[in-house]
């Protein structure tokens, strides 16, 4: 297991938290920066792909977002995009002061809402030297999903609306649960998510969330716009079965000038899963060893 460190950076005055993982060699290294997606945090899964990283050469760093996990901010749980972007920059801005990390080559990893967020950063940042984008959020939300009732969706925009009026007025967040069972109040509510949740150890995590940031996310947030913007090399890990129709990502994917795509049998949350994971991971440090290193692996 490669060693690990806790390290603090500064976003606009508030202290964000991540931790480092350095790789076997002493020699300075390329850097995986890494973040999660709506309402994650740096340990479980995220923690499991940064130690795969470190084992295969790269000097891995993750970070919680202001608001969340370890991080400072407030308030808390309340996903703001722009500021998540500035998370970013702060983040890659530190990395490349690291002493074992070789600036010219800092790559960037995201999941899920985090999977949108590094393809908009690095659209604005031509010195990033590659992208893992997995199961990324590209072009909004289906027009329907599946396994939640319209009286299901009529009740989660009503929550969404009051947190969004809560936060115009100043007042406390109107706090909703981020994954649920079928049939409960949450963004994300299906046993598929529940059981991915369930399975993962993350002391960090809090089960609760702002809903307002899914209205922007409705309304103007498109990161898979800045597809076609990214000059460098770029992996799409993709589940065949996501919420939303490869139909509509597809096209996403194929307007990166260098974009790769890799699709597994599986559905958005399975990603994480033990089944699933340790193969997208693979084909992850294969295509940074190629882009970073200079080679594939054996």
């Amino acid at each position: 297991m490669s060693e690990r460190e806790r390290v603090e950076f500064l976003c606009e005055g508030v202290r964000c938290a991540g931790f480092l993982y350095r790789p076997p060699s002493l020699e300075p290294a390329p850097c995986v920066v890494m973040a999660h997606g709506f309402g994650g945090t740096q340990e479980g899964s995220l923690a499991a792909n940064a130690q795969d990283f470190a084992a295969a050469g790269f000097v891995a760093l993750t970070f919680d977002y202001r608001g969340f996990g370890e991080s400072a901010g407030e308030p808390r749980q309340v996903i703001d995009i722009r500021a998540q972007h500035a998370d970013w920059r702060a983040a890659i801005a530190y990395a490349r002061t690291l002493p074992e990390v070789r600036p010219d080559r800092v790559a960037l990893w995201g999941s899920s809402l985090g999977g949108g967020h590094v393809l908009a950063v690095a659209a604005d940042d031509p010195t990033i030297a590659a992208v893992v984008a997995q199961v990324p959020f590209l072009v909004g939300f289906p027009s329907k999903v599946e396994g939640r009732r319209p009286v299901e969706t009529r009740r989660l925009l009503r929550a969404l609306l009051a947190d969004w009026w809560a936060g115009k007025r100043g007042r406390p967040p109107v706090y909703i649960k981020a994954v649920g069972e079928p049939g409960e109040l949450a963004v994300m509510a299906s046993h598929d998510a529940a059981e991915t949740v369930a399975l993962m150890s993350n002391a960090t995590w809090r089960n609760e969330v702002a809903p307002r940031a899914l209205l922007d996310m409705a309304l103007w947030y498109r990161p898979g716009r800045a597809a076609r913007k990214l000059a460098m090399p770029v992996l799409f890990s993709m589940a065949e079965r996501d919420l939303i129709p490869a139909d509509r990502t597809r096209p996403v994917v194929l307007a990166a000038p260098r974009g790769e795509l890799r699709a597994y049998p599986c559905n958005h949350f399975e990603v994480y899963s033990a089944a699933v994971r340790p193969t997208v991971v693979a084909d992850q440090v294969s295509f940074l060893k190629t882009h970073l290193l200079g080679f594939e692996e054996l």
